[in-house]
């Protein structure tokens, strides 16, 4: 229905409609993405506020999700450094290990210089 709707506008590369992952039902809303800027600058402009099977539309340029700190969402590209920032994790640091040149052994055998994790 959205591809049938836009498609007026331009080359449409991809139409994405989310489903809630519990009820399998669409979430309410969608993303077209055109292959030209123009494009999509033109259907911006004809439909927001328009109507589409007896719903008004908003239509806009998709914004990036925001990390909040009561949210359950992944943190994911540049987000995840202001969000560890805030918190306080030093993530461009190495892992602080004992003594120049000090290893660890777990019960399992496996050696442990803090860089990686330990692979069986």
């Amino acid at each position: 229905v959205l591809r049938a709707a836009f498609i007026a506008f331009g080359e449409i590369v991809d139409v994405n409609m989310p489903l809630d992952h519990q009820t399998g039902k669409h979430r309410g809303f969608g993303f077209v993405q055109f292959e030209n800027t123009d494009d999509a600058s033109e259907a911006i402009y004809n439909m927001n506020n328009g109507e589409l099977n007896g719903r008004v539309l908003t239509v806009n340029i998709a914004r990036p999700m925001t990390v909040t700190e009561n949210s359950h969402k992944a943190i994911w590209h540049a987000q995840a450094d202001s969000y560890f920032d805030k918190q306080g994790w030093k993530m461009d640091e190495a892992p602080q290990t004992g003594a120049e040149g000090d290893t660890e052994f777990h019960d399992d055998g496996v050696k442990d210089d803090g860089l990686a994790p330990a692979v069986p």
